[in-house]
Order: C-alpha cells, then structure tokens, then sequence
C-alpha cells in the first residue's frame, strides 16, 4: 500500500472528526451522523482499489 493512501486516510479521518465536534456541540446530531457515514464510504471507496489488488494478488498466488 502506497503511503499517499495512508496519509489520505488520515486527513479524512482528521476532517470527519472535526466536523463530528463541531456538530455535536451545535446540536446537530443528526448530521454528524450522516457525516461519519459520508467519511466510511469515501474511505471505502478509496480503498476499493487495494482490495481488488489484493485480490488479483492472491488470485496469481493460488494459480486461479
């Protein structure tokens, strides 16, 4: 894995818990829920293409 992935990560992370307090003490819950949802997903999809590496990986691995 690329340390540029791992450095993207983080500053998703960074951003959604930023903005996770910054809700929460506003009184909006409810859309810092949505907000951590929202940072899973864009973290998932960022690492969609890892994990179908990963996958072609062991695919050459057990000569499928």
């Amino acid at each position: 894995m690329d340390l540029s992935v791992v450095i993207r990560i983080a500053a998703v992370g960074i951003i959604v818990a930023v903005l996770n307090a910054i809700l929460c003490r506003s009184g909006r819950d409810d859309y810092a829920l949505i907000a951590i949802l929202a940072g899973i997903v864009a973290v998932l999809m960022m690492l969609l293409p890892q994990f179908a590496d990963l996958l072609s990986t062991v695919k050459n691995l057990m000569n499928f």
